[in-house]
């Protein structure tokens, strides 16, 4: 991990806690328990329209190309997006300091977001039986993508909720961020 990289983001003074990054590879969640079956359903479904027209001979052109989108959306949320996010979590870093919350993707999708202790919006934690897990600080509805969470919902590694991924020993993160919380109170 490169220490030094998120660590030029630190305003003076500021002391590093917890320096951790995503869970790397292939990464289940459980939303993917609906999202697997609908996007076999819709891949499924628009590589067989495309296929039926293809095989008439008399098909219009705009037919021919009127499924090609959606084989490639099809394509996107059943392989693409695991692809994706597995590229995005390896170029990901987190860490904890005495003032904020701090998360640095780089790469094609860079961005670095944080949270100041102070203004930590609601902490929610999932946690596996392995003890890995994922620290959300906040909801899709606090960043303006309602229910439907925007492109974070089928990659989560390009939410704009602010997350720490597959974290190890995610409790033990939990509990540090929730002690620096309450000494910034104090």
């Amino acid at each position: 991990m490169r220490n030094s990289d998120i660590q030029n983001y630190f305003l003076p003074g500021e002391k590093l806690l917890w320096l951790g990054q995503p869970k790397q590879g292939l990464m289940f969640n459980k939303k993917d328990l609906l999202q697997v079956p609908f996007s076999l359903l819709w891949g499924g479904f628009a590589i067989f329209w495309e296929n039926s027209v293809i095989r008439q001979i008399n098909a219009p052109v705009v037919f021919r190309l009127w499924g090609v989108p959606f084989v490639l959306i099809g394509l996107y949320l059943i392989v693409g997006r695991f692809a994706v996010d597995a590229f995005v979590r390896a170029r990901t870093q987190y860490a904890v300091s005495d003032q904020r919350i701090i998360i640095l993707r780089e790469g094609w999708f860079s961005k670095i977001l944080t949270v100041s202790l102070e203004r930590l919006p609601a902490l929610d934690l999932d946690q596996r039986g392995d003890g890995t897990g994922t620290i959300s600080f906040g909801t899709d509805t606090q960043v303006g993508y309602g229910r439907f969470g925007g492109m974070g919902a089928w990659t989560p590694a390009l939410s704009n909720v602010p997350q720490f991924l597959g974290v190890k020993d995610v409790r033990d993160v939990f509990n540090l961020i929730l002690r620096a919380q309450s000494a910034k109170a104090s």
